[in-house]
């Protein structure tokens, strides 16, 4: 009796749009993954890499559709298909999920993409700048006062880091966390008497690996310091809030790391040896 019910369920042809729409989820899960290992490796200049990531959205939104359709004809003709039509669902929800936060980023913050603690006078791009020039690059001079307008409205909190660390610990320990980042330091002076010291990085976004730029300038302020902090996609007119959450977690660690320095004790240094004393003779 099994085989005679299970006979005529075998026979029901498996669905050819669900086939369509798995392999076409498989097909954009592939696009996208590729776009980003491209742009994390910088093996292609961004244009064609954000056109391949463009078009693996493109095919997973065509693969949903696709499996309307095939729903549609398993519940119309009784054919097989349905788990190929989840697989393709779970697949395509997965590869559309990430954009479409970022799409809701790009609608709630502002459109800008530099961010710096002194709008007045922010640290400059030296060594960076070079990098900055290529086609459809953003410029290595700062946005300017709307940026600045923006940033203040959206990020308050952002400011001039003022330390009660020489500019010489404030440099050492400021050095060290972009160490422990693992970005890519591409010019970096200590402080000198008449000269304030500078920090220039390459920072890369955690998803995506998008490339901004960080600028870090430590001045003395008597025998005090003060940090700048400048943080700058390369590409793209607004960063959806990356630069401003680079910069506050990184004032935050210079603090909490200063304030360590600043409660460690200095090293006791020897005292002198005793004078020896010379017995006196009696005459």
């Amino acid at each position: 009796m099994a085989r005679r019910f299970s006979a005529p369920y075998q026979t029901e042809p498996v669905s050819a749009l669900a086939t369509w729409a798995r392999n076409l989820a498989v097909f954009a899960a592939i696009t996208v993954l590729v776009s980003v290992v491209i742009v994390h490796t910088d093996f292609l200049e961004i244009k064609p890499a954000m056109a391949t990531f463009f078009g693996g959205l493109a095919i997973a939104g065509l693969s949903i559709l696709v499996c309307l359709g095939a729903f549609a004809a398993i519940w119309q003709n009784g054919s097989r298909g349905m788990s190929r039509v989840l697989l393709a669902l779970l697949i395509d929800a997965v590869v559309l999920a990430y954009p479409a936060y970022l799409a809701v980023q790009y609608r709630k913050l502002p459109k800008i993409h530099d961010i710096t603690t002194d709008p007045i006078d922010p640290p400059r791009f030296e060594a960076l700048a070079r990098l900055r020039g290529g086609e459809g690059a953003n410029s290595a001079v700062y946005a300017g006062l709307y940026s600045a307008e923006q940033q203040r409205i959206a990020y308050p909190d952002i400011e001039t880091v003022e330390l009660d660390l020489p500019a010489q610990r404030a440099y050492e320990v400021t050095l060290g966390l972009v160490g422990k980042r693992k970005w890519k330091v591409v010019d970096e002076r200590p402080p000198q008497p008449r000269r304030e010291g500078r920090i220039e990085a390459i920072a890369q976004t955690p998803v995506m690996g998008f490339r901004e730029d960080v600028s870090i300038r430590i001045k003395a302020d008597g025998e005090d310091s003060r940090i700048d902090i400048r943080s700058s996609s390369r590409y793209f007119e607004s960063d959806l809030g990356s630069n401003a959450a680079r910069v506050t977690k990184l004032i935050g660690d210079i603090r909490a790391a200063a304030s360590a320095a600043a409660l460690k004790p200095d090293k006791k240094t020897p005292a002198p040896p005793a004078k020896k004393q010379t017995k006196s003779v009696k005459k």
